[in-house]
């Protein structure tokens, strides 16, 4: 892994132009591999020369620290540094990722396997190239299983395009370092190598008598839709996969991809898995649905492939030809990837929602849970907490109190009057803690006591809680930062949002995320608020009582495990999308009454499995 260390002395020693910096990595390479340029005019355009003192005092500098932090400095050293200073904002904007070696050869090696009887004319692109790892690993086995020299595949076989031309450049140094390291010193090499947006790139334009690739192989960008410009988010309405939500750059990625296959094509991405089950999914998975391409997906879950990004991912291995299932794999493992694919599980495209979308694990206990009783979703409303969106401003533990006060301690001590405050609970706490009590604090609560609480006037609050008054004032600038500073707010001391605000006699609290089945707890009293977690809005204890203890039940962790969003560490999402189409059983009257006087969980998660048709594991 880069130190950072490194990156902190070429951003110090260089000017941010990607040329100096490509410079200084590609002579640091040749002089710790002890590499001579004899012919490559391209390479030798990056090569210091000590007549030029004050770039090779630099170049000394530059090989000392990579002495100390990487005293092997080999190709996968090189590719995991060009992508390591590419600067954080172009992280952002262009999605770029150092993808780790075990994954590039496990991709190219299965879809170099699809076409082993015509790797002699094969034509493999990466559409988002980055520096050109994937390429880099594609060449090699294309010289290995083929015996041709890279002079000859560089110009027939290997295609790339990414959005940055210092990408392409990267790409190009990389490819020729490879030729390098094998023997082959040529005066220059032919590159199919294009700078260009993908979204709205031509391949046909640019290759003549263009029919489509065989193998496409890559990482897409890794951009959220929050982090797209407005120009790109119009393009992103040409592909027919976007149409739903929000969606991420990497969505768009496969479609380009298959539509520029050949009819015997394959793709092999390593990417993002929220595809499976997101809103900005959906026209994507309706997408695979309608085409019913030979699918073949392993799901990494909460493994973290990647290093420099928290981010939850699978591979996808996609031949354009018909099938009628997707084949499943879920690994835990980098180091055990699946050897065959009799390992993975036959998922039938029939069988799948677009709309709610795909449970590829457990598909067929998953379906028959969804299709019991009525939807969760259905049945009760799910509520977010209170969003001062300046949580350490209104809320707070009293250090002290009296009769007309409570005392707040942010910065200094302030006397808070008691009127103005509520009682008020994260529930978030609950998936370690067992009792309201333990977590209720305080809020300020500007607003009056009515069924729908209305915002205080300015004039009603500095007279009637002039303590409270002069510690938001104290506090005004901080507040006035919210939302960036362009929050639109009834008054500047009001909430960020409205939502929750309203009384509500019968809540049920969780987290929003946990790692087991967290603790659910009731609440009758109308005025506690609650915030950061979840709360579910009852008619009567009982009711609540009876989807709590459903919610507790081994049958609802499975369905959270196989279907909701993972994060790390093995959390798992609770949120309204990830549980509205859980199918809540029917009971009789008799049987209410059964779920709400029993204690004995084990007896509960027996009677819940019979009433769903399933057997599960004992945890």
């Amino acid at each position: 892994m880069m130190k950072s260390s490194i990156f902190k002395y070429l951003k110090s020693v260089h000017s941010t132009h990607p040329t100096d910096v490509d410079r200084l990595i590609i002579s640091a390479f040749l002089t710790k591999n002890k590499l001579q340029v004899k012919k490559n005019e391209f390479l030798k355009s990056f090569i210091i020369t000590e007549e030029k003192a004050e770039e090779n005092t630099k170049l000394k500098n530059f090989i000392s620290v990579l002495d100390k932090e990487v005293p092997k400095f080999g190709t996968e050293e090189l590719i995991e540094l060009f992508e390591f200073v590419i600067s954080p904002e172009d992280r952002i904007i262009n999605g770029a990722i150092y993808t780790p070696l075990e994954i590039r050869k496990f991709i190219i090696k299965e879809s170099f396997a699809s076409k082993a009887d015509s790797l002699t004319n094969v034509r493999v692109a990466d559409i988002s190239c980055g520096c050109g790892g994937f390429l880099f690993n594609a060449a090699k086995q294309l010289k290995k299983q083929t015996a041709k020299g890279y002079s000859e595949i560089f110009r027939n076989h290997i295609f790339g395009l990414d959005i940055q031309s210092y990408s392409i450049t990267r790409t190009k140094l990389l490819l020729s370092i490879l030729a390098l390291t094998e023997g082959e010193d040529k005066k220059e090499f032919h590159f199919n190598l294009f700078t260009g947006d993908a979204l709205v790139f031509d391949w046909k334009k640019a290759i003549k008598s263009f029919t489509g690739f065989e193998i496409i192989l890559g990482n897409p960008p890794y951009v959220c839709s929050r982090h797209i410009s407005d120009d790109t988010k119009k393009k992103l309405k040409k592909w027919e996969v976007c149409k739903s939500g929000h969606p991420d750059l990497y969505i768009p990625f496969f479609q380009i991809a298959i539509e520029n296959l050949n009819q015997e094509g394959i793709l092999g991405f390593i990417t993002m898995n929220s595809f499976f089950k997101s809103l900005n999914g959906r026209a994507l998975r309706e997408y695979f649905q309608d085409q019913r391409l030979e699918f073949k997906v392993i799901d990494f879950g909460t493994l973290q492939v990647f290093r420099s990004r928290h981010t939850y991912t699978c591979i996808c291995l996609i031949e354009k030809r018909k099938s009628n299932y997707i084949q499943y794999f879920k690994s835990d493992d980098l180091k055990k990837l699946p050897l065959t694919f009799e390992l993975f599980n036959n998922v039938q495209y029939s069988s799948l929602n677009s709309y709610k979308g795909w449970n590829l694990q457990e598909n067929n206990i998953i379906s028959k849970i969804e299709s019991t009783g009525i939807s969760f979703g259905q049945l009760y409303k799910t509520r977010n907490g209170i969003a001062t969106l300046k949580n350490d401003i209104y809320i707070f533990d009293p250090i002290d109190e009296d009769w007309e006060f409570y005392y707040l301690q942010n910065g200094s001590v302030y006397p808070i009057e008691k009127k103005i405050c509520r009682d008020i609970v994260n529930s978030n706490k609950l998936s370690k803690i067992d009792c309201l009590s333990k977590i209720k604090q305080k809020v300020i609560f500007p607003y009056d006591d009515g069924v729908k609480p209305k915002l205080f006037s300015e004039t009603h609050l500095k007279r009637n809680f002039p303590k409270a008054y002069k510690y938001l004032c104290n506090k005004r600038e901080i507040l006035a930062k919210r939302d960036n500073g362009e929050g639109e707010y009834e008054k500047w001391f009001a909430f960020g949002r409205t939502q929750s605000l309203e009384k509500m006699k019968f809540k049920l609290f969780f987290p929003h995320l946990t790692d087991k089945t967290p603790n659910y707890l009731i609440s009758t009293d109308n005025n506690l608020l609650f915030y950061n977690g979840l709360a579910i809005v009852g008619k009567s204890k009982n009711d609540l009582t009876v989807i709590k203890k459903l919610m507790q039940s081994k049958v609802f962790w499975f369905y959270i495990k196989n279907t909701s969003k993972p994060y790390t560490s093995g959390y798992f999402s609770l949120s309204s999308n990830y549980i509205r189409h859980f199918g809540v059983c029917t009971l009789s009257e008799e049987e209410r009454k059964y779920v709400i006087e029993e204690e004995n969980k084990d007896e509960l998660d027996s009677f819940f499995e019979a009433k769903y048709g399933i057997e599960l594991q004992p945890n």
